[in-house]
Formats: C-alpha cells, sequence, structure tokens
C-alpha cells in the first residue's frame, strides 16, 4: 500500500470533500516555490509520446482535466506532476460563487465524484494576473465559461452570453497556450440549452473571431444530440482557423448503477464523474466527429472515466489526440497521469505504433 492510498488519501476522506479539495489547491499553491527542481524528476520523456497541435508541441496526450483548479492557484505544482497539459476553469468574465454548498460529495464504494460547483472561480481578470508570468513546462490551457450568477438571476440575453465568452477570451488568450469554450456546463442554468442553437455557437465563434488570437481555442460541447449536434458544431467552426479541435462534455445526471447506497446520493443535486458514468455518448460523437471533420485542420480531446493507461489508449484509438483527466486522481493521487503516460508507451510498443498519433482513431471504422 503506497504514501498516498495508506497514509494521505483515508486523513483527506476524513474532510468534507469541498474542504478537502481546498486544501489539495493551496498546499499546491504553496508549492510553486519546488516546481522547477521537482520538474524534470517527475517529467514523462519519451519522443512517441510527444505531439504537436495548432503549433502547440504537447509533451505527452495525458492532460489534468478542468474543474480542478479553477482559478489557477496551484498551476505550477500540478504542471510538473507528469502531465502533457494542464487545463484550469472554467473561468467566467465575472467572479462567481457558483451554487450552494454542499456541491461536492465523494462515492467511495464507485470511486466517483458527485459535482455541483456550478463554475466557481475568481474572474478571468483576477485569473489572468495569477498565471501572466508563469513559464510552465507544459502547455497550459484555460476554459472559458458563462458567469453563473447564481439562483434567481435573471437569465441573460443571448448577446451578452456571447460578449461575456468574448470578454473573458480577450483577458485570458495572451497568457494561455489554448482555450477551450465550454459551451455545455451541466451544472449551470445558462449550460444546459444555449448551445444546441446553432445560431447561437456560430455567433459565439465569430465574436472570438473578431479578436484575432493567436493561439488555438476548443470547443466543449454537449454530447447530447448524436450526428446533428456533431454536425452543428462542425458547421460553426467552418471558415474559422483558429477553432483547432473539439471536445464532447459528459452527459448530465446520475447513472442508476452506482454501488453506493442510494440514500447518499439520489436527493442530491450534480452530476456523477468517475467510471460509473456510461460514457458512450461521448465516445460516440467523438468517434462520429473524428469520421466527419477535416483532420487535417482538426483534432479532438476526450476525458471521462480515465483510471488506467488503458481507458486513456481506449479514448485515443477512438480518435482522441489527447485525454484529460481528475476523478481518478482523487482516488489515485498526484502521480496518476505521470503512472498512465508510462503505461500508454507501453501500449503503444505492444501495438507496433512509433508513435501516438499513428494510434489516433484505429479504432473507428
Amino acid at each position: 500500500m503506497g504514501l498516498y492510498s495508506g497514509v494521505i488519501r483515508p486523513l483527506a476522506f476524513c474532510l468534507e470533500a469541498e474542504h478537502a479539495h481546498h486544501l489539495a489547491i493551496k498546499l499546491g499553491a504553496n508549492m510553486a516555490w519546488a516546481a522547477s527542481g521537482l520538474a524534470p524528476l517527475l517529467a514523462v520523456s519519451d519522443p512517441r509520446l510527444e505531439t504537436t497541435i495548432a503549433g502547440v508541441r504537447f509533451p505527452n496526450p495525458i492532460g489534468l482535466a478542468a474543474g480542478y483548479d479553477k482559478s489557477g492557484e496551484s498551476v505550477a505544482a500540478l504542471a510538473v506532476l507528469g502531465f502533457g497539459s494542464v487545463e484550469i476553469g472554467s473561468v467566467s468574465i465575472d467572479p462567481s460563487d457558483g451554487n450552494p454548498r454542499p456541491r461536492l460529495w465523494r462515492l467511495p464504494q464507485d470511486r466517483a465524484l458527485l459535482v455541483h460547483y456550478g463554475m466557481q472561480n475568481d474572474g478571468a481578470q483576477v485569473v489572468a494576473g495569477r498565471v501572466k508570468d508563469l513559464r510552465l513546462p507544459v502547455p497550459l490551457g484555460i476554459n472559458i465559461g458563462v458567469t453563473n450568477r447564481g439562483i434567481g438571476a435573471p437569465p441573460l440575453d443571448p448577446d451578452s452570453i456571447v460578449a461575456e465568452y468574448a470578454d473573458a477570451a480577450r483577458l485570458l488568450a495572451p497568457h494561455a497556450d489554448y482555450l477551450m469554450l465550454n459551451l455545455s456546463c451541466p451544472n449551470t442554468a445558462d449550460g444546459h440549452d444555449f448551445f444546441r442553437d446553432g445560431n447561437n455557437t456560430r455567433a459565439c465563434v465569430a465574436a472570438l473571431g473578431e479578436l484575432d488570437l493567436t493561439i488555438p481555442v476548443f470547443l466543449k460541447a454537449s454530447s447530447v444530440g448524436g450526428v446533428a449536434a456533431v454536425e452543428r458544431m462542425l458547421a460553426a467552426a467552418a471558415g474559422h482557423d483558429f477553432i483547432a479541435g473539439f471536445m464532447f462534455n459528459q452527459v448530465p445526471g446520475k447513472p442508476e448503477t452506482l454501488k453506493s447506497p442510494e440514500a447518499l446520493w439520489r436527493s442530491l443535486p450534480g452530476t456523477v464523474a468517475g467510471p460509473p458514468i456510461v460514457y458512450r455518448a461521448p465516445m460516440a460523437a467523438t468517434a462520429e466527429c473524428y469520421r466527419r471533420m477535416d483532420r487535417r485542420r482538426h483534432v479532438l480531446i476526450s476525458a471521462g472515466a480515465v483510471t488506467t493507461a488503458e481507458d486513456a489508449y481506449a479514448k485515443i484509438r477512438n480518435g482522441a489526440s489527447l485525454v484529460q483527466l481528475f476523478t481518478a486522481m482523487v482516488y489515485e493521487g498526484p502521480l496518476l497521469a505521470r503512472r498512465i503516460a508510462r503505461g500508454l508507451a507501453r501500449l503503444l510498443e505492444r501495438d507496433g505504433f512509433k508513435s501516438i498519433s499513428e494510434a489516433v482513431g484505429t479504432d473507428v471504422h
């Protein structure tokens, strides 16, 4: 039994879930001074895992998903844990308290989390100031969403929602290696339906096009809607060379197959993250998009229920060039990405691939 599973995790699990998460972020922030010394010790260096997307070099395809470090407080420490990239956010133009607490629960029997944060973050201006002088060994992505103004707040009109994305992108793009537009947050009112209208997606992409961005942008959309939803997103990206690729969000809600007692979760809000979620919809959307997109211009990022190298490899063979994780790190420890990246190299060798790019989409027919 390792140090994390034998000592650190049991102590952390004695604390309320969000409090433990907050302490982990603060610990990372306080360890920033040690990051440069740890980087060479923990980095995964294998040329087979390297990939370059829209001019950005990723040392390996395993990234930290948005949602862990929402406001960029511990980026320097996270970037040296073996990840190939770190994505922070979602960040909105204005600060947001998110949904009322409690809003994060553990489901240990399922090695899962029930998440209802509602995009709590410090706002684009604060986050930009926090990350502007960072020099990281891996690319930094910033995930952008619309401000969650709380229960009872009047809904924003379409022009205001689009303007929030553009204003946040203007502030944050100079300090990021890529942007991810979160067009599908399952835990906010505006995140459910607005971008299911292709006109709204096109308007948002067009507004970013007016910024003359010099970094790639990815669109993170709902996986609900099948082929029609994929086609809407591809249509919105048409003619905009700064759109580098796409990602599909998990389906909101809770599966009926949870092992945890129903009394622990049935009455709670939020979306389950981790192994119990059936990721058929995101996996199907990823494969369908891989079939239909221009692969000379676009790539795919995939996340959800990634605990092992085999999980990541399945997503790569399903069409993803980059894979992200978050929930499994809570259960497996901070060096999980390093272990997965090393395991991925072994899988490539087993199957005779000389590079990660050769494996992308090999299971898509």
